[in-house]
C-alpha cells in the first residue's frame, strides 16, 4: 500500500502542519501591471509573403490559399479575381515565378499555386459565378487598343471602378496572343469564359478594328483618356539568305493559321529556329499535326527561356532538341525550302542579356534537310500606327511607371511598353494603367506609382515590404510534406490529339495542397503565441487575430520567437514611448 495514490495523500496530508509558511494573496493578480517591467515589445506585424512578392498580376495568393483550404472557393476565387480576371489562363500557361520564390521548396517542394489557381477558376465556373458589376461613377469614356491580356485587364479593373470602357481590337477575335497559344495548353473555351465575365460588366469590344487602318486618331477624340495595348505582333527576322523562300512560315504565323482553322502544308521534316515559349507552341503543334520536329537554339538548355516544363513535355513527344547551333542560310529547290544550314555554337562572355554570347565556331557548318522552317526568334512591336507626339524608345512606346505617354491623356502598358513577354506581367501592366487612369479622370497625382518590376494592387493591405525568407521562419514548427504529381496526358496520346496535357488535381488533393502553405508572413490565428504567452497576455481578438495586453506583457518575446511564419516583430520599448 506505501505506493498507493491514496497513502500518498493521507502522508502528505499528515505533514502538512510542518510545512513551512507561504505567502498567499486573496487579491487579483491582475493588480500588479508586470508590463511595466516591459524592455522589449512584441507586435502583430503582417510582412511581405514571397510568393505574393514574385507575382507580376499582383494576386493575394497567401489569403486565397487559405480561404481555399477551408473550402471557401467562392471568396477565395472573388479574392484572387481581385487582382487577376484571368485565374483559368494563368492556371495554365503563366511561368509562375510565385512557385520559384516558395519557402516550401527545401520541404517537399514549392506549394503547386498555379494548380490550385486553375481549380478556382474551375469551380468558378462549374457555380457560374460572375463579376459585380460597380455602379457607374462618371460617364467619361476610355478606350482601350488591343485585346490581350493588358488590354482586356485594364478595361476590368476600369469597369469594376465604374468607368465606361471600349476595347477596339485589330483581330477577329479578342484574346491577343493569350487566344494562340495551342488548345492543349489552354483550351478555347477557358479563354472565351474569361473574356465574356468582363464583357458581362459592360465592357464593350469590338473586332476587325486596327488603329492606323480603318481606325483614325480622330476618332477616339471624345474619349478622355486612350490606353495602348497593342503587344509585340510582329515576328523577328531570321537575317539570312533564303528566308523568303516558299515554306517559311514564322512561329506565330503559323500558330495563328491553325487557330483559324487553316490547313497548313508542313511537310514531313520541320524545323524551329528558337528557344521560348512560341518556340515550344510552334514545335508541339507541329509535332500533333504529323511531322518530325526539330528545334535548333544556338545557347544551351540552361540558357533557353522557355518553361522548363513545355521543354520536358515536347523531349518526351519526340521532338528533337539541338542545342548551340543556328541557322545560317536556307537552301530552296524550285523556290522552295530543301535544306537549312547551320553552324556549331560555342558559348562566350555574357551579352546584354546576362545570357553568354553565342560565338560561331568555323568549320562546323552543316546541313539539315527540311521541308518547313518555322521562325520562332520573339516578337517587336509594330509602331507605324503612332504619331510623331509619341515617344519611342528602344522599339517600345517610352512611358512613366504610372503608364503615361509623352501625349497628354494617353497611356501605354503590356509588351509594347515593358516588353515583358508573359501574360502575367501583361494583366499586371493593364491593372497599373487602369490604376493610373482612375487616377487621372478624378484629377489625382500620379507620382506615387511603385517602379515597373514591381506589381501594383488593387487592394491595399498594410503589409510590411520586408518580403519573409525561410531563413525568417520557426523551422522547428514546419514539416515535410511532398508535393503532388502534376497529372498528364501520356506523351503517345499528346502526339496525336490537342487535348489538354496536364489535368487537373481532385479536390480533396487541391485542399491538402493548400494546407502545405506555411501562410509566410502571415498571422494565420494558429495560437502559438497564445500557447507559449508565459504571462497569459494574449488575448483573442474575436475577429480572428489577436491582441496583447501591454499591462501584463513582460516582453520575453517568446511568442515572437515561436511564431512559425515571422507574423510578429519586436522593438525596444523606449521607441514605443517616445
Amino acid at each position: 500500500m506505501k505506493d498507493h495514490p491514496a497513502a500518498i495523500t493521507e502522508i502528505n496530508l499528515a505533514h502538512e502542519a510542518e510545512m513551512p509558511p507561504l505567502p498567499m494573496s486573496i487579491g487579483t493578480t491582475l493588480v500588479n501591471k508586470t508590463g511595466t517591467w516591459r524592455y522589449f515589445r512584441p507586435f502583430y506585424e503582417d510582412k511581405t509573403p514571397p510568393c505574393n512578392n514574385a507575382c507580376p498580376a499582383g494576386e493575394d495568393i497567401v489569403g486565397y490559399l487559405a480561404l481555399l483550404k477551408e473550402g471557401r472557393y467562392e471568396e477565395a476565387w472573388r479574392l484572387l479575381t481581385q487582382e487577376n480576371p484571368f485565374p483559368g489562363v494563368c492556371g495554365r500557361v503563366c511561368p509562375h515565378p510565385c512557385e520559384s520564390e516558395c519557402n516550401r521548396i527545401e520541404l517537399g517542394g514549392a506549394v503547386a499555386i498555379h494548380t490550385l489557381e486553375r481549380f478556382l477558376a474551375g469551380e468558378a465556373a462549374a457555380r457560374k459565378l460572375s463579376f459585380v458589376a460597380a455602379q457607374r461613377i462618371d460617364e467619361e469614356p476610355v478606350v482601350v487598343i488591343g485585346a490581350g491580356p493588358a488590354g482586356l485587364a485594364c478595361a476590368y479593373h476600369l469597369a469594376l471602378w465604374g468607368h465606361p470602357v471600349t476595347v477596339y481590337e485589330a483581330a477577329a477575335k479578342p484574346g491577343g496572343m493569350m487566344r494562340l497559344i495551342p488548345p492543349y495548353r489552354l483550351p478555347a473555351h477557358v479563354l472565351d469564359r474569361e473574356i465574356a465575365n468582363i464583357e458581362a460588366l459592360g465592357v464593350r469590344i469590338l473586332t476587325g478594328q486596327r488603329l492606323g487602318g480603318n481606325l483614325s486618331w480622330g476618332a477616339l477624340q471624345h474619349y478622355q483618356a486612350v490606353f495602348l495595348a497593342v503587344g509585340q505582333s510582329r515576328s523577328r527576322k531570321l537575317g539570312i539568305a533564303g528566308e523568303k523562300a516558299e515554306g517559311v512560315l514564322s512561329g506565330i504565323d503559323f500558330l495563328a493559321r491553325i487557330e483559324r482553322g487553316e490547313a497548313v502544308r508542313l511537310g514531313r521534316r520541320v524545323a524551329i529556329i528558337g528557344g521560348g515559349n512560341t518556340a515550344m507552341d510552334a514545335a508541339r503543334t507541329a509535332r500533333r499535326s504529323g511531322a518530325e520536329v526539330t528545334i535548333l537554339y544556338r545557347r544551351s538548355r540552361k540558357e533557353m527561356p522557355a518553361a522548363e516544363a513545355e521543354i520536358t513535355e515536347a523531349e518526351e513527344e519526340g521532338i528533337a532538341i539541338h542545342y548551340l547551333t543556328a541557322p545560317v542560310k536556307i537552301w530552296t529547290e524550285n523556290s522552295r525550302v530543301k535544306e537549312l544550314e547551320c553552324i556549331k555554337m560555342a558559348l562566350g562572355e555574357p551579352d546584354a542579356s546576362g545570357r553568354p554570347r553565342p560565338v560561331p565556331l568555323p568549320g562546323s557548318e552543316h546541313r539539315i534537310p527540311v521541308d518547313t522552317i518555322l521562325p520562332a526568334l520573339g516578337q517587336e512591336a509594330d509602331l507605324s500606327f503612332l504619331d510623331e507626339t509619341i515617344q519611342i524608345a528602344q522599339g517600345q512606346i517610352a512611358t512613366d511607371s504610372a503608364t503615361v505617354t509623352s501625349r497628354q491623356g494617353v497611356f501605354a502598358g503590356g509588351d509594347v511598353a515593358t516588353g515583358y513577354g508573359t501574360v502575367a506581367h501583361a494583366i499586371g501592366s493593364g491593372k497599373r494603367a487602369a490604376l493610373a487612369i482612375h487616377h487621372y479622370l478624378r484629377g489625382e497625382s500620379l507620382e506615387s506609382f511603385p517602379p515597373l518590376s514591381q506589381a501594383v494592387h488593387r487592394a491595399q493591405k498594410s503589409l510590411s515590404p520586408t518580403v519573409v525568407r525561410l531563413e525568417n521562419l520557426n523551422q522547428d514548427r514546419l514539416t515535410f510534406s511532398a508535393r503532388p504529381s502534376q497529372r498528364r496526358l501520356d506523351a503517345q496520346t499528346r502526339q496525336q490529339s490537342f487535348d489538354e496535357v496536364n489535368l487537373p488535381l481532385d479536390e480533396f488533393t487541391v485542399r491538402f495542397e493548400a494546407e502545405r502553405c506555411f501562410s509566410c508572413g502571415i498571422c494565420n490565428a494558429c495560437d502559438t503565441c497564445l500557447i507559449h504567452c508565459p504571462d497569459v497576455a494574449i488575448k483573442r481578438d474575436g475577429l480572428g487575430r489577436y491582441r496583447i495586453d501591454y499591462d501584463y506583457c513582460k516582453g520575453c518575446n517568446i511568442c515572437a520567437v515561436e511564431c512559425p511564419r515571422d507574423a510578429m516583430s519586436t522593438e525596444e520599448e523606449s521607441k514605443w514611448k517616445e
